[in-house]
């Protein structure tokens, strides 16, 4: 980006609302936002850039505290590295399990599908009894 960008700008780019992007800046999470001489926000690449990084965290479930620490830890620069490395991986190790908890919910589901579709295929009743009803057996492979 060569220029700053405005809030209506930020919003569509971020898919975040203008409401989010100054809650954000209030709660501290965004460094302090440029003004123009119209008194309008600026954002620019840096300030862009650390948004993102919000939108993933709170995408993959960091609580707001934990962001706000991280982005502390940022401001002292080199010297929390170690520290904001450490912050990260116990997210990391969060979002593994939420990933291995989703995986198992998503087998959990295609087991479900896979037993509608012998059904519907077998023109079969939930307790495996033939359907005789020619409505039924029609509606039954309807979709939503």
């Amino acid at each position: 980006m060569t220029t700053a960008l405005g809030i209506a700008e930020v919003s569509e780019a971020t898919g975040l609302t203008r409401d989010t992007l100054r809650w954000y800046e209030r709660e501290g999470l965004i460094p302090r936002i440029e003004r123009g001489s119209d008194g309008r926000r600026r954002y620019d690449d840096a300030s862009l850039r650390t948004i993102q990084l919000i939108i993933r965290l709170r995408r993959t479930g960091m609580p707001v505290a934990e962001i706000r620490r991280f982005l502390e830890l940022y401001e002292e620069g080199a010297a929390s590295h170690g520290r904001r490395m450490t912050l990260l991986l116990a997210h990391r190790e969060r979002v593994l399990a939420q990933l291995d908890q989703l995986h198992q919910d998503l087998d959990a589901i295609d087991d479900k599908v896979e037993h509608y579709r012998g059904l519907v295929d077998r023109g079969l009743d939930c307790d495996n009894t033939p359907i005789t009803d020619l409505t039924v057996l029609e509606r039954q492979g309807d979709s939503l």
